[in-house]
C-alpha cells in the first residue's frame, strides 16, 4: 500500500516509529513533516535519513491547531497517486483544511484518514467548527488516541467508526540491562535504597499538570525526592514553592529535556508521577510519558484525569486527582513492594503501544478505507468465493413466528438476542440449536444488534440481519452473498420481499433528505432520483463495510437504524441494492399489534435521523413538509386512510420524539411481559 502521511510532530525522530514500522510491514510510506518544530519546550530541527522518505516543509506558526505548511511540498506530493492520505492533525486544525484544499485542487481521490486526541466536547469558534465538520465529512477513517475522542468525532459528524489507536513508543528488550532502572521482575530488595525514592515528572510546567499536588506529596514523606523535567510558566515559581514546603533540598528542576535525552531521564528515576488535574477546556488526552516510562521498566503513578485511567489502569497505580496523601502513598508503594508487579505489567502495556502494534492497527484502518472507497464496476466473473455468513435475529415475543424464521436457517451460525426475556424463546432456541442471549431489557433493535456484535460467532464474516417476522432459506442467503461479493462497492444487499398473501412489497427507498420531504409533501417525490438504501428486515451487510461504518446508533430505538447505517456507509463511498433474483417472505409488523405504537416509534426515529444528518434546520423543513402533506391528505382521503393522515399530522405538530415518550416512558429499562407487545422493528 502506498501511503502519504502528514504530521508536524514527526519532526521528532522518536515519533517517526510509526512510519518505520509500516515500512517494515511492507508499505511504501512517504512523510511530510515540519522542517523545524517546538516540542517538549525545545526547538527540534528535522534530521532524517535518506531511507526514511521524509519531505520537509516549513511550518508557519507553532500552535498545533493554528499553523500551516508551506504549500509547495504538499502540492507536489498530492499530485502523485496514493492509496491513502493520512493527515495526523486535528480535524479543526488549519493545516488539515490546507491539506484537504490542496488535495481537492489536485483532484486527488485517495481516501483520507484524520487523527484526533480531543476528548472534551467543545464547540469551536468560527471558522474552526466549520473546518472541523467539513473535514470530518470528508474523512474515510479516523484514528483517535483515546475512546472519548473517538466518540466525540463520531458525534460531530464522522460517518464511520473511529478507531482507537494508541500513540506509539519504542519498546526495549527486557534482557537489556541498560533498558531501564530495573529489569522486569526484579526483586525490590535488589540493592535499591527504598529510603530514598526518586520520583520523576516530565512535561509542560503548567498548573494542570499537577505540579502542586506532587510537591505537596513530597512534603508528606521525607523519602520522596523529585526530578522535574520540562519548561513552562511555572518554572520560575518552583524555587519559591519548594522553599515554602521545606523540600527545596529534595527537588531538582532540570529544565526542558531534549527528546533525544528522554531515555536518560527515565533511567535516572525510580517511579514516574503523572498527577494531572483537569481544567475547563483541557484534560489528559493520552499520557505518552506514562507509556514511555513503562517501556523503560519504570513504574507509573497517575491521577484519574482524562485518558490516564485507560492508559495506566491495570499497569500502574491510579489515584484521585489533587490528592497528595494518596499520591505519596502510591509512589512509595510503586517504588517498593509493588515494583516488580508494576514493571512487568507496565512492559506488557507498553508492548500494546509498540510501534509495530500501532502500525498493524493503522494497516487495518488503511485497508478499511481503501475498501470503503472502492466504487468499481461489478466483477461477477471474478467474484470472491463467499465465506460463512453469521445471522443475528432480534426477538421480542411471538415465539411461533420466530420459529418459522429460524427453522430454515437453524443449521447456520445464528444468534438470537431476546429483548422480551421469554422462557419460551430460550426453549425454542435450545430446541433448534441456535445461540440464545437474553438482553435483560427491551434495548431496541440497534442496541440489541450491537450486543451481538460484541461477541461474534464468526469474526470477520458477512452479517445477515433477519427479522423474526421474515423468512429466507440458505440458498437465498447464498445468492445474496454472491451478489454482494460480486460488486466491491456494495455495503449491503437485500432480497425482494412478499407479504403473507404473496404481494410484492417495496424494500428499496431513497434516503430521506429535507429536499425530498418537500417534494413528497407536494406529491412530486416519485420523480426524485438519488442514492437508495434497502430496509433491514432481511439485510446482508458486508464485513468490510461493517468494520468501517461500525455498529448501529443506539439512539434509534425502533426503525430508521438501518437507514442511518446505510446513509453513513453511503457517505463513505458504499452503495446498497436489492437482489431481485432472491425473494423473502416478510409479514411487516408481525410481532406488533398496535399501529399507533409503530407510528410513534417510526416518526420519532425519522426526527432523530433528520436532526443527526441535517441539523435542526433540516428537521424543521422535514417536519413542516410532513405536517402540511398529512393535512392535505386528511382533507381529501376518507375512512381509515383519513384517520391515519390525521394521526400523522398530529404527530408532526406535537413532535414525534415527544409523542414517542408517551408510549415508551423509560422503555429501555422496562421488562416486557410477553407476546403481542411492541416489535423489534
Amino acid at each position: 500500500m502506498r501511503v502519504l502521511r502528514i504530521s508536524h510532530s514527526a519532526a521528532v525522530a522518536a515519533w517517526r516509529g510509526r512510519e518505520r514500522a509500516l515500512r517494515r510491514r511492507g508499505d511504501d510510506v512517504a512523510l511530510i513533516t515540519a522542517r523545524r518544530w517546538h516540542a517538549g519546550g525545545v526547538w527540534v530541527e528535522l534530521d532524517a535519513g535518506a531511507d526514511e522518505n521524509v519531505i520537509p516543509a516549513r511550518a508557519f506558526g507553532t500552535h498545533p491547531a493554528l499553523f500551516v505548511y508551506d504549500p509547495r511540498p504538499l502540492w507536489r506530493a498530492l499530485g502523485e497517486k496514493w492509496d491513502v492520505i493520512d493527515i495526523h492533525e486535528e480535524p479543526f486544525a488549519l493545516s488539515t483544511a490546507e491539506v484537504l484544499v490542496v488535495r481537492m485542487l489536485r483532484r486527488n481521490s485517495a481516501p483520507v484518514v484524520l487523527y484526533t486526541a480531543q476528548n472534551l466536547q467543545k464547540r469551536y469558534p468560527a471558522p474552526f467548527r466549520w473546518l472541523e465538520r467539513w473535514a470530518l465529512g470528508r474523512a474515510g477513517g479516523i484514528s483517535a488516541c483515546n475512546t472519548e475522542a473517538a466518540r466525540i468525532a463520531e458525534a460531530k459528524g464522522f460517518a464511520g467508526r473511529a478507531r482507537v489507536i494508541p500513540l506509539g513508543v519504542d519498546t526495549v528488550s527486557e534482557a537489556d540491562p541498560t533498558s531501564g532502572v530495573a529489569a522486569a521482575g526484579a526483586d525490590p530488595a535488589d540493592g535499591r535504597d527504598t529510603d530514598r525514592i526518586t520520583v520523576g515528572m516530565l512535561g509542560r510546567l503548567v498548573p494542570e499538570k499537577g505540579i502542586a499536588t506532587l510537591l505537596d506529596a513530597l512534603a508528606l514523606d521525607p523519602r520522596l525526592h523529585a526530578r522535574i523535567g520540562g519548561s513552562g510558566p511555572l518554572e520560575s515559581s518552583l524555587d519559591d514553592w519548594t522553599a515554602q514546603r521545606g523540600i527545596a533540598d529534595r527537588v531538582a528542576v532540570i529544565g526542558a529535556v531534549d527528546p533525544a535525552r528522554v531515555e536518560d531521564f527515565y533511567r535516572s528515576i525510580d517511579v514516574l508521577a503523572v498527577p494531572s488535574v483537569p481544567r475547563p477546556g483541557w484534560t489528559e488526552q493520552f499520557g505518552r510519558v506514562a507509556v514511555e516510562a513503562m517501556a523503560m521498566g519504570v513504574p507509573v503513578v497517575s491521577s484519574d484525569a482524562g485518558a490516564l485511567p485507560d492508559v495506566v489502569g491495570g499497569a500502574g497505580i491510579v489515584v484521585p486527582r489533587e490528592d497528595p496523601t494518596a499520591l505519596a502513598a502510591a509512589l512509595v508503594e510503586a517504588a517498593g513492594p509493588r515494583r516488580a508487579e508494576l514493571v512487568t505489567a507496565g512492559r506488557a502495556r507498553a508492548a500494546e503501544c509498540s510501534w509495530d502494534s500501532v502500525a498493524g492497527a493503522y494497516q487495518d484502518l488503511y485497508r478499511s478505507v481503501v475498501r470503503g472507497a472502492a466504487n468499481g464496476s461489478p466483477v461477477a466473473e471474478n467474484a470472491e468465493v463467499p465465506g460463512p455468513v453469521e445471522i443475528i435475529v432480534v426477538a421480542y415475543g411471538a415465539p411461533q413466528m420466530l420459529r418459522r424464521a429460524l427453522e430454515p436457517v437453524a443449521g447456520l451460525a445464528v444468534t438470537v438476542i431476546d429483548n422480551s426475556s421469554l422462557p419460551e424463546i430460550a426453549a425454542l432456541c435450545r430446541d433448534l440449536g441456535v445461540r440464545y442471549r437474553d438482553s435483560g431489557a427491551n434495548l431496541g433493535f440497534g442496541a440489541a444488534v450491537n450486543l451481538a456484535l460484541t461477541d461474534r460467532l464468526i469474526a470477520g464474516a458477512d452479517l445477515l440481519l433477519l427479522n423474526p417476522d421474515a423468512e429466507i432459506d440458505p440458498a437465498g442467503i447464498e445468492q445474496l452473498q454472491r451478489a454482494l461479493r460480486a460488486d466491491p462497492s456494495l455495503a449491503s444487499v437485500g432480497p425482494a420481499q412478499v407479504d403473507g398473501d404473496g404481494r410484492r412489497a417495496r424494500v428499496e427507498w431513497p434516503f430521506p433528505t429535507p429536499h425530498r420531504a418537500v417534494m413528497d409533501a407536494v406529491g412530486l417525490g416519485r420523480f426524485q432520483r438519488g442514492a437508495h438504501f434497502v430496509i433491514g428486515s432481511v439485510l446482508l451487510l458486508r464485513a468490510e463495510a461493517l468494520a468501517q461504518v461500525g455498529g448501529f446508533d443506539e439512539r434509534f430505538f425502533l426503525y430508521a437504524e438501518e437507514t442511518d447505517w446505510a446513509y453513513r456507509a453511503h457517505r463513505l463511498g458504499w452503495r446498497h441494492r436489492v437482489v431481485d433474483e432472491v425473494t423473502a417472505r416478510h409479514i411487516a409488523g408481525g410481532t406488533s399489534t398496535d399501529p399507533r405504537h409503530r407510528e410513534a416509534y417510526f416518526f420519532a426515529s425519522q426526527e432523530r435521523y433528520f436532526r443527526k444528518h441535517f441539523g435542526t434546520a433540516g428537521w424543521a423543513v422535514a417536519r413542516v413538509s410532513g405536517w402540511a402533506g398529512a393535512l392535505a391528505r386528511a382533507a381529501v382521503l376518507r375512512g381509515e386512510r383519513r384517520t391515519q393522515a390525521r394521526r400523522r399530522a398530529a404527530n408532526y405538530r406535537l413532535g414525534p420524539i415527544h409523542v414517542e415518550a408517551r408510549f415508551r416512558p423509560d422503555a429501555v429499562h422496562e421488562r416486557p411481559v410477553g407476546e403481542g407487545q411492541e416489535a423489534t422493528r
